[in-house]
């Protein structure tokens, strides 16, 4: 159990196909090898970590939470997995933005529904859509950190502007602790020279908020959510299950974790 209660990570990026889930999946089984206890929060109506975790979508519960029908313990999956836990999303999300924007104070409902987990979980880890709807403000609204995972592509930085000029706002104007914890680069291929370059431009526009952490472009990690498992689970000596352990370990690793993100203009 959390006793000074749990710190929320929210995992963000409007751009799809940076890892976002690959991170929220595998970065939440891999804090549970540090012995900590810790709850998957999928918003995402793509529902990719519930099923990624061999769950059944059941998002219609957490739609329930959120207008205050259900507690949010009573919707709370057991994956199976030690000290692992879920509250799915899935397809019923599809038309959840929409029926939210009709609810007072929207953009609190997360924060609100999940406040009564606080002290039974030490990480909640948030899995956010790629979008800036109205779920992912709720996400950033409800989270103490975020990571935003960046692709080692071309186009890596589209839109990370938005992001940021997005969380200066929730800082500004709902939760004014929120801070960017890192910039985690994914998707990485030593051997190929974009990448590098990739790196490069990031670490000097970001400096010191990107994680030492490189997640590489790796097949287990891909093969993994058809299994239903975590990486470790599948392969536990690949490059994919080892990395996210490293970020695991660099994430509790408290030191610097204050300092505002510098670097980067919205």
């Amino acid at each position: 159990m959390g006793g000074e209660g749990s710190r929320i990570l929210v995992i963000a990026n409007q751009k799809g196909g940076v890892g976002k889930t690959t991170t929220a999946i595998n970065l939440s089984f891999s804090l549970t090898l540090f012995g900590k206890r810790v709850l998957l929060v999928d918003v995402d109506s793509q529902g990719n970590a519930t099923s990624g975790l061999g769950m059944k979508d059941d998002s219609s519960s957490l739609f329930k939470v959120l207008t205050g029908e259900l507690r949010a313990e009573d919707a709370i999956l057991d994956t199976g997995l030690k000290d692992l836990f879920l509250l799915p999303g899935g397809s019923s999300l599809l038309d959840c933005e929409t029926k939210l924007l009709s609810f007072p104070k929207r953009e609190r409902m997360l924060k609100n529904a999940i406040k009564e987990l606080k002290d039974s979980f030490d990480f909640m880890v948030i899995d956010c859509p790629p979008s800036l709807g109205v779920m992912t403000l709720n996400a950033l609204v409800a989270g103490d950190e975020v990571i935003v995972p960046v692709q080692c592509e071309y186009f890596a930085l589209e839109g990370l502007g938005s992001l940021l000029k997005t969380i200066r706002k929730v800082r500004s104007l709902y939760n004014p602790y929120l801070f960017v914890r890192g910039i985690l680069l994914t998707m990485y291929d030593s051997r190929n020279r974009l990448s590098k370059e990739v790196e490069r431009e990031v670490k000097r526009l970001l400096r010191n908020k990107v994680f030492k952490t490189v997640i590489p472009r790796n097949v287990r990690l891909g093969e993994a959510p058809s299994h239903g498992v975590p990486v470790y689970l599948h392969d536990r000596n690949s490059k994919g299950a080892k990395s996210y352990i490293e970020l695991a370990r660099e994430i509790l690793d408290e030191e610097g974790a204050g300092e505002e993100l510098r670097g980067a203009s919205a």
